[in-house]
């Protein structure tokens, strides 16, 4: 039941057949709709920055296309040769520019080592005979390079005209004066932890501190003598001492064989030892040779006479050839004996 107002006044009715327009409708179960997308405001070429036409909505950045990426490549040109960015024609004048300078190179080192061959003083106990030696020096003459080659390797165009000098006219000629032999004994024993172009150049240095190595006058020497020669010429008391003894047993040693000469010689029956080497690689720094005389040496009261020492010696006395095959002083000293 329900009450109702008709003219005026209020009537009850059955509610079935009641309406009421005051009711509000149901509300709906459903869930409520997403609100609409918001508007996106695109940016145009206008200047305030803003344009209101052609809302689109917004995408993911990580869907968006991202532009294909173009990696450009340097271009090189090569030519002839192999090498980029250079023309055919600067590679063959750099070629022809570098091969001009070498030979040019080996022109001039050959030009000066035979001008300066002709500048060398003799310095052996011969004298040098310039005078037949004549060299024709010309920039298209390659004599003096051929000569160089057919050398003991060891002599280049580096080394000093006083190791050259001696290596052509001193080293492996037999020797037999009991003075330079002494001499010779000396200065290999000096040339250890040296070179031999030092030892060459104080040569006539040693001659005069130890009385152009005449044996009875260095066996004589006092305290004071050798001292003075310590001072004077800036050898080691030690070395200078053992010239003094070494002057002694060779005193002792012309007594027993008659000369220093007939000493050493005996040990390779008076005839030089031809080894015959190809190469400075099969050069030894002691044989048993030279074992064999040093031996005997110290056993009589020499010193600085090691055996690496005696080769040296026996190489610089002639008592064995040691230049190599292709050297032209082996086959002139053949010839000497």
């Amino acid at each position: 039941m329900c009450n109702s107002k008709i003219d005026g006044r209020p009537v009850l009715q059955p509610a079935i057949n009641s309406f009421s327009a005051a009711l509000d409708p149901p509300k709906s179960m459903k869930k409520p709709s997403s609100p609409p997308a918001m508007a996106v405001l695109k940016r145009g070429n206008d200047t305030d920055g803003l344009n209101s036409s052609g809302e689109k909505p917004p995408t993911p950045r990580s869907a968006a296309a991202k532009p294909p990426i173009v990696v450009r490549k340097k271009s090189k040109k090569v030519f002839a040769g192999g090498l980029p960015g250079l023309e055919p024609a600067a590679l063959t004048a750099a070629a022809t520019t570098a091969g001009s300078i070498a030979a040019a190179q080996r022109e001039q080192a050959s030009l000066i080592q035979q001008q300066r061959k002709l500048r060398i003083a003799h310095y052996g106990k011969m004298e040098a005979k310039l005078q037949n030696k004549s060299v024709a020096v010309h920039s298209g003459n390659n004599g003096g390079v051929n000569q160089e080659e057919k050398r003991c390797t060891f002599i280049t165009s580096n080394s000093d005209p006083f190791y050259v000098a001696y290596h052509d006219e001193e080293w492996g000629v037999p020797v037999h004066d009991d003075k330079i032999l002494f001499e010779l004994l000396v200065l290999c024993g000096f040339q250890v932890g040296l070179d031999w172009t030092t030892i060459l150049k104080r040569r006539k240095e040693y001659s005069e501190a130890f009385a152009g190595f005449e044996a009875e006058v260095v066996a004589k020497f006092t305290e004071r003598q050798m001292s003075s020669i310590c001072s004077e010429y800036g050898i080691e008391q030690g070395r200078v001492r053992a010239v003094v003894d070494n002057a002694n047993r060779i005193l002792q040693i012309t007594k027993d064989f008659s000369s220093l000469d007939k000493y050493f010689w005996s040990f390779v029956n008076y005839r030089p030892l031809n080894p015959n080497y190809k190469t400075c690689r099969k050069i030894p720094a002691k044989t048993s040779k030279s074992e064999s005389i040093s031996k005997d040496l110290v056993r009589r009261g020499f010193r600085s006479v090691g055996p690496t020492v005696v080769h040296s010696f026996m190489q610089a006395a002639g008592l064995t050839n040691d230049h190599l095959l292709s050297c032209p002083r082996h086959h002139h000293l053949l010839s000497l004996h």
